[in-house]
């Protein structure tokens, strides 16, 4: 069965990479979260998708000049009038209350085109510390990033994310010791998928928000799809799984 992944949490309907989102999603029957992580100045790892707090918060300036302390008193809720205040939060946070449920959760390395070093080390060590290994898949568009990764942790999985089509990704996902890949919905056609499943390599679509493309990957049976509604999501598996079994009937 395709599983449901929450793009930044319930990024539809919530403030996105927050605990409310995050929270929401779980009870929104999503079998896993898709969050960002970067590092403050003061190197905390801090759950947000722009390198700049101006989007997402009613603060101005990039990420990694702020102090965490600092960055804590930011509203990332300001936008929604229902939700008086939400807080950026820490990786931490967030692992400790995935340490409380049983949902997977796709870390995507937001480093650009640094060099990996300290952000990696630290989301290993805290994946470890929280003893999530069997739970994190850790992706990134700087394919050095999720490399450094595996050889840092080869027991935790990693998947290169890719916005553009590539020849036979499966076999790029296994040269870099990848289990998977997370391709833009778009660079999914269905021959790839079955491809990449029948080389048994995992693949995860993002960012999948449309009903028919949501209806054409659980067809084919991806084994997950990265959505910012899961609530739609699981409406349409539900109805794509009944139908299925409809027609194996006599």
């Amino acid at each position: 069965m395709t599983l449901i992944f929450a793009h930044r949490g319930y990024a539809a309907a919530f403030p996105e990479n927050t605990m409310k989102a995050f929270r929401e999603a779980e009870k929104a029957s999503a079998d896993g979260i898709e969050l960002d992580v970067q590092l403050t100045k003061d190197g905390e790892v801090v759950v947000i998708h722009d390198a700049k707090v101006d989007r997402t918060t009613d603060g101005k300036g990039y990420v990694k000049n702020f102090e965490y302390k600092e960055l804590k008193k930011l509203n990332a809720a300001y936008k929604n009038e229902s939700i008086e205040m939400e807080p950026i939060p820490s990786l931490r946070d967030v692992l400790g209350w995935l340490a409380e449920n049983n949902l997977i959760c796709n870390i995507e390395i937001k480093s650009g085109s640094a060099a990996p070093g300290e952000l990696e080390e630290k989301v290993i060590k805290m994946v470890r510390e929280f003893k999530l290994i069997d739970r994190i898949i850790i992706s990134s568009f700087n394919h050095y990033s999720i490399v450094y990764c595996f050889r840092l942790a080869p027991d935790i999985e990693i998947a290169p994310l890719l916005a553009e089509g590539l020849y036979m990704p499966w076999v790029y996902a296994e040269s870099i010791q990848a289990k998977g890949f997370h391709p833009h919905y778009a660079a999914a056609p269905n021959e790839i998928i079955k491809a990449s499943l029948e080389n048994n390599i995992s693949i995860r679509p993002y960012t999948v928000n449309k009903e028919s493309d949501m209806r054409r990957l659980f067809g084919e049976g991806c084994t997950a799809l990265i959505t910012d509604d899961p609530v739609k999501a699981f409406k349409i598996r539900k109805e794509t799984i009944s139908s299925a079994n409809n027609n194996k009937r006599p």
